[in-house]
């Protein structure tokens, strides 16, 4: 069989045992080698290349210094990152002020034991949570997942955390919790995520929870304002307007971007053409998140499908925001197994797997072809594939579960049509 290697994998059998111990030691391997890295024993004091927790660490300073606020304005912030590097790398700040609070106790770590706690403590609560949900099929999750695992270990950025409030949210939801509103307000600290799961609290009509998770955005933004300034919010919207101008002129790296709008600029579409296919696919992502409510789709099909079509939404979506798409797939895992075809779920496993690593070999590619301090250009950007690849997985995903709606007994006459949405409404 194509795919045994695959699904050969299970956490109830020594062979899965086995790969669950196999997959962890490599990732705990890297964790450790990264923890070692930012912590700066090999390099010494010679300059090396920014990478994302960097970043976090920095503006963790500039909070407790009183110029947060200059972190939204990108020349500014470029100066201060090249004197604390010694280098040209850049890394922009478009985070809103609540995940600034989240960051700030960062500042009074070293660097290396700051990378190593948010690290290694998002790590491990994204793994947690990733087996709540699916603990059947978790080594085969692992094995799939590898890539985007690895990517977000090595830059340390804050995937695992935007994971896990998302794998929160779907548990409070399949425990028809109102509190399942709570981590989806959190996802203040990454709103562009959480779009395709406010509209599925309101398809379904999820009261309670959604006015817990607008009274969570509400707390966290008055918190952020109290703290650290009414400015910083302003600097923020500012910082958002230049990075538009930025991400059209193509000086972010699109090939680590997984949104279709990166993935048909690197193919020389003009980026308003290339943002206006964006919109489309955004739409149609949402559309499908309200289609697999009012269709009365199982729960978990519903809310991974929701999860998929999260990384659809925004231009301004990277490879370490793919422990999204794990949440979303551990939730439809169980069906696509049952329902899929073998090629279909041999498809499934591969554009995964593509999904989450192309990126980052793109990355290394770049770097070895032009350097660590190259300015990027649009012109001689590598292409990015991963935003074709997220439609093409939503799609086959949309095809396989529709076998379920395909194969329920029609409803008996006379009976309210809304039993069929039942599962989803209320809180």
């Amino acid at each position: 069989m194509i795919i045994s290697p695959f699904e050969a994998a299970r956490s109830s059998t020594p062979k899965g045992i086995r790969y669950i111990r196999l997959f962890l030691l490599a990732l705990v391997g890297l964790f450790i080698s990264k923890t070692i890295w930012f912590s700066n024993l090999l390099q010494g004091n010679s300059p090396r290349r920014l990478m994302d927790f960097d970043a976090f660490y920095i503006v963790a300073q500039m909070i407790w210094r009183g110029e947060v606020a200059d972190a939204y304005h990108f020349a500014t912030l470029f100066e201060v990152q090249k004197a604390m590097s010694g280098t040209q790398s850049f890394m922009p700040w478009t985070y809103p002020p609540p995940f600034d609070l989240l960051i700030a106790p960062l500042a009074f770590l070293p660097l290396g034991l700051a990378y190593a706690l948010f690290t290694g403590g998002t790590f491990t609560a994204y793994l947690a949570t990733l087996k709540r949900i699916e603990s059947e099929h978790f080594p085969l999750l692992l094995i799939v997942l590898l890539p985007t695992l690895a990517v977000v270990i090595g830059c340390g950025q804050n995937g695992f955390l935007t994971g896990t409030l998302i794998g929160l949210t779907c548990l409070g939801f399949q425990r028809r919790s109102a509190w399942a509103g709570l981590p989806l307000g959190l996802m203040i600290i990454k709103p562009h995520l959480a779009v395709a799961f406010a509209l599925y609290t309101l398809a379904s009509r999820r009261w309670a929870a959604a006015c817990i998770a607008a009274a969570t955005v509400l707390a966290m933004s008055a918190l952020s304002a109290l703290l650290l300034g009414t400015d910083v919010w302003i600097a923020f919207l500012q910082g958002t307007k230049e990075a538009q101008i930025f991400l059209e002129k193509g000086m972010y790296p699109l090939f680590r971007m997984i949104s279709p709008y990166a993935a048909l600029h690197t193919f020389g579409l003009p980026a308003s053409m290339a943002m206006a296919a964006q919109i489309l696919v955004a739409v149609l992502a949402l559309g499908l998140v309200v289609l697999s409510v009012y269709r009365g789709l199982p729960l978990r099909q519903s809310l991974g499908l929701t999860a998929i079509a999260s990384l659809l939404i925004s231009p301004y979506a990277y490879d370490y925001d793919m422990p999204v798409f794990g949440i979303g797939l551990a939730l439809i895992l169980p069906d696509l197994i049952r329902q899929g075809r073998e090629a279909e779920r041999a498809i499934i496993y591969g554009l995964s797997l593509f999904a989450g690593g192309f990126g980052m070999a793109q990355s290394f590619g770049y770097v070895a072809e032009h350097g660590t301090d190259a300015k990027l250009q649009i012109d001689n950007m590598p292409l990015s594939l991963a935003g074709f690849t997220l439609i093409a997985l939503a799609l086959l995903a949309w095809r396989i579960l529709r076998r379920t709606e395909e194969m329920r007994p029609a409803p008996a006459e006379g009976r309210a049509t809304t039993a069929i949405i039942a599962p989803h409404a209320g809180s």
